[in-house]
């Protein structure tokens, strides 16, 4: 593997680990939502969207350089920017949309609408997470059914709305990322 290629990967690697231990934090404060009181949980939970955020502003800068990697960093920019808007609240579906796991997503749409159908789940939460499965389907540019894009059209909260007009076209060269996983791996 060329030098570039493996600070590339290794950059890449570094950044993904980030993003599942910010989302692996929220699921967990989720799990133990019912054990903190709510201002514990408020707390915890503005604490872990500000690392988000902060999270977000790296990726910005990097992707304001001249680097490459554009797909994974705004697979992962896209990601964050769901879990701080509150479009997403859901980390599973979070950690899915970051990984670029679309056949997960739809595994994880076909268990929510069985949950339904066996009433496991009432149906505003259902409502929220299927749209959350359907927009991140369709930011991975994944085909939906006229029926999927009307129940987004339907059902998607404000937060969605505006998280479903972030644009992902950004364009970058190899120089500056070299430069920047250089530099990573020196002070390693």
């Amino acid at each position: 593997m060329s030098r570039g290629k493996a600070e590339t990967t290794q950059l890449q690697k570094k950044l993904e680990e980030q993003l599942e231990r910010l989302v692996d934090q929220l699921a967990d404060l989720e799990q133990e939502k019912s054990e903190l009181s709510e201002e514990e949980y408020n707390d915890m939970k503005q604490d872990t969207v500000e690392q988000l955020k902060e999270f977000q502003a790296s990726l910005d800068r990097i992707l304001k350089g001249d680097i490459t990697l554009v797909d994974t960093l705004n697979g992962l920019q896209l990601a964050i920017q769901a879990a701080i808007s509150d479009a997403f609240r859901t980390p599973e579906i979070i950690r899915l949309f970051a990984k670029k796991q679309p056949v997960q997503l739809r595994q994880r749409l076909t268990e929510l609408e069985r949950d339904l159908k066996i009433s496991k789940i009432a149906l505003e939460p259902y409502n929220r997470e299927k749209v959350e499965i359907l927009l991140a389907l369709r930011k991975l540019g994944d085909t939906l059914s006229p029926g999927e894009n009307s129940f987004i059209e339907n059902h998607s909260s404000a937060s969605m709305k505006q998280f479903e007009k972030i644009d992902e076209n950004v364009e970058i060269s190899d120089r500056k990322l070299f430069q920047l996983a250089a530099t990573s791996t020196d002070s390693s």
